[in-house]
């Protein structure tokens, strides 16, 4: 099982990104997936997760309105759509499957991608 996440990248405060992981080994419409993002000296958060089959999502308070996980299972591939970016929500963001238990946190998350750096300046 592989995820790569790809993407991230150097934006303005106020400005959009979009971040993808792209999958294999598993089918993704059979599986939640989650995003997380760990800053600097801080430790990983969850971001948001998108539920298997009918799509249900969830965010942490800090991102909602402003992003939008997102799946195309024919792909096999997550998005997370981030807009009205703001400086604190530059980290490394990691994409990862769902095993089970309380969504928002790490342990209910099997397989991880290696992440990709977004950086938001003022």
């Amino acid at each position: 099982v592989q995820l790569q996440a790809s993407g991230g990248g150097l934006v303005r405060a106020g400005g959009s990104l979009r971040v993808s992981c792209a999958t294999s080994g598993r089918t993704i419409s059979n599986y939640g997936m989650g995003w997380f993002r760990q800053a600097p000296g801080k430790e990983r958060q969850f971001v948001a997760h998108i539920s298997r089959n009918v799509g249900f999502t969830y965010y942490a308070d800090s991102v909602k309105g402003r992003f939008t996980i997102s799946r195309d299972n024919a792909k096999n591939t997550v998005f997370l759509q981030m807009d009205s970016l703001k400086p604190e929500d530059t980290a490394v963001y990691y994409c990862a499957f769902y095993r089970g238990g309380t969504y928002y946190r790490e342990e209910s998350y099997d397989y991880w991608g290696q992440g990709t750096q977004v950086t938001v300046s003022s």
